[in-house]
């Protein structure tokens, strides 16, 4: 069963929020409902052709109608490539299974790494005891494909990652990438997919695990920025325990104009799209945020956010960290 969007909650919708709120397109109120409705009826719109893929629109409505989605559904309806089709198709083989990934028990809680073994000598210490991390383009999310227009890839390959966790007798998947947590909690449900296991948020893994070394974590009298990765978008209702999470290891999230509804986007995907002078204009604006809110470090949650503004953070004199990597150094551990 596939997510039939409902048109009529979206004409009866007194705000247009979706449009009027996003921060890289300018609608005024009557131009929206306008572009709105173009939507609704599946008919071209600028909106198509100017999304920046930030997700932020499904964030804004509050009324559950996944306007990113049918957007998205649109684009490849119709052929309007977000990035140029050299890079498309470049994205899609890139990270196409390998087929190689056999299923097996995992000892301890698992940790899905998705596409960044990278980062695999990270996840030691107190905070992952008993995991078993892993990682395999055979088990990726392929949510990022949603940023090329290519939602048919999505749902192509993601019910043959779900089954072969599932033949792994997975009951709790621990979610390292912010985005995979999206897929199951949110791209899933939307397009009528089961997921046979439960999704475990970061943030609420290593809450529990914290409390469980509570005696042992020290405050570390932070004032941080928070990157929020567009990802979060789909699953905002997490939010809270990001906060929860920081205050249990005494790091203040400063307030500033570019965090939670308000937030920008790395720019990573913008470069991809060729549309090299918006990514600038948003780092620039994003960075001098930083700097003006006090912050000394900024703290990532997604991987490809950290990789991609990791050094110019680092340039304007904030320490880049990974929220596992914090939370290690509350311990007391050494990276």
């Amino acid at each position: 069963m596939e997510l039939q969007f409902d048109t009529s909650i979206c004409a009866d919708c007194a705000t247009v929020d979706c449009l009027v709120k996003c921060q890289y397109m300018h609608f005024d109120l009557e131009s929206a409902r306008s572009e709105r409705q173009k939507l609704n009826n599946g008919e071209d719109s600028p909106v198509l052709h100017n999304c920046a893929t930030c997700y932020a629109c499904e964030e804004y409505c509050k009324l559950g109608n996944h306007p990113f989605y049918q957007i998205v559904d649109l684009q490849e309806q119709k052929g309007i490539w977000p990035a140029p089709r050299p890079i498309v198709h470049q994205q899609v083989k890139m990270f196409s299974p390998k087929g190689d990934f056999v299923p097996r028990e995992f000892a301890g809680v698992p940790v899905n790494l998705c596409l960044f073994p990278e980062l695999q000598g990270r996840l030691t210490g107190r905070l992952f005891e008993g995991t078993s991390v892993f990682f395999s383009r055979d088990l990726f999310c392929n949510l990022v494909y949603l940023h090329f227009a290519k939602n048919s890839v999505i749902k192509e390959r993601v019910p043959g990652v779900i089954q072969r966790l599932a033949a792994c007798n997975v009951e709790e998947l621990v979610c390292f990438h912010d985005e995979c947590y999206a897929l199951y909690a949110s791209w899933a449900p939307a397009y009528g997919l089961e997921v046979p296991f439960r999704p475990v948020h970061l943030f609420k893994y290593l809450i529990d695990r914290l409390k469980e070394n509570y005696s042992q974590v020290k405050k570390l009298g932070l004032k941080a920025a928070y990157q929020r990765p567009c990802s979060t978008r789909l699953t905002p209702a997490k939010e809270p325990l990001l906060d929860e999470l920081l205050e249990l290891i005494g790091v203040e999230r400063v307030p500033r104009e570019y965090d939670r509804e308000n937030a920008l986007c790395c720019g990573a995907i913008l470069r991809m799209h060729g549309r090299e002078e918006l990514a600038d204009d948003i780092n620039k604006r994003n960075l001098d945020d930083m700097v003006r809110s006090g912050a000394t470090a900024c703290i990532f949650n997604c991987p490809f956010c950290y990789l991609t503004l990791g050094e110019m953070v680092a340039a304007k004199g904030l320490r880049p960290l990974l929220i596992s990597d914090l939370c290690r150094l509350a311990l007391g551990e050494k990276l």
